[in-house]
């Protein structure tokens, strides 16, 4: 049966993947972007299937693009927080090399964007749930940063611990509405956006981290994400899912 799911940052990388693979499936997809429709239009052009749409506004307008994606795709049934202030280098802050300036920005929109606006977010998208009385899907996607720890990006870190976190929590207290929520914990990922850090000696240093010698394609985090939102994952709702290459383990 065909689901409306709302992919958050959807215009390219990691979660035109994700798009893709809902799209696969036969799910009707909202691909939600901020500022680059270009990129967006043409995640959607890519999609496979019928019934998708755009849904553009920064993420920190969670209300507007709870809506619009409910209306459009006639209920939201999976939503999937990716949308993020990632690891590059104009987000790096090591403190001992960083303003004061510098730190306080990059701080202070990573909390809004990666925890506030997925916070936020997941609350409009539930309650639509809630009140059509369907069950649900959430994913987020945090990072195995927030276990082993991001020196030069601790800002992102944290933020995805406290995603984390706050996935768990709302995995126990949907769970009487049907809604299960799960989280995945990435290593890197071979993205468009840091395909210069695949080159040269980091790039060697990057693909040692795993034993398996590589690191992670966006198909196969997607593949998780469709799993952990999938009927038969009802039982996973909590579940924090480790995806990088044996390069990170955690007790």
């Amino acid at each position: 049966m065909s689901r409306g799911v709302l992919v958050t940052g959807a215009a390219s990388g990691l979660g035109r993947a994700v798009a893709t693979a809902f799209a696969g499936r036969g799910d009707r997809v909202a691909v939600h972007f901020n500022s680059n429709r270009a990129d967006a239009e043409a995640t959607l052009a890519g999609l496979p299937g019928e019934g998708h749409t755009l849904v553009q506004g920064d993420i920190r307008e969670a209300q507007r693009i709870a809506d619009a994606a409910e209306e459009a795709l006639g209920g939201v049934d999976v939503l999937v927080n990716n949308a993020a202030v990632v690891t590059t280098a104009d987000t790096a802050h090591p403190l001992a090399d960083t303003s004061f300036e510098h730190w306080q920005a990059v701080w202070r929109q990573s909390v809004e964007v990666n925890l506030l606006g997925a916070a936020d977010l997941t609350f409009c998208v539930a309650r639509h749930m809630i009140a059509r009385g369907a069950a649900g899907r959430v994913v987020n996607v945090g990072s195995r940063g927030a276990f082993r720890g991001e020196p030069d990006h601790p800002a992102y870190g944290a933020t995805k611990a406290a995603l984390h976190s706050m996935g768990q929590s709302l995995a126990v207290h949907l769970a009487p509405h049907g809604i299960a929520v799960s989280s995945v914990a990435p290593g890197f990922i071979a993205t468009e956006r840091v395909a210069d850090w695949l080159t040269g000696e980091r790039g060697d240093a990057l693909r040692a981290q795993s034993p398996l010698g590589r690191v992670a394609e966006p198909g196969e985090i997607a593949a998780a994400v469709v799993y952990l939102a999938s009927g038969e994952a009802e039982w996973a709702s909590g579940a924090i899912l480790d995806l990088n290459g044996a390069s990170y383990l955690r007790s």
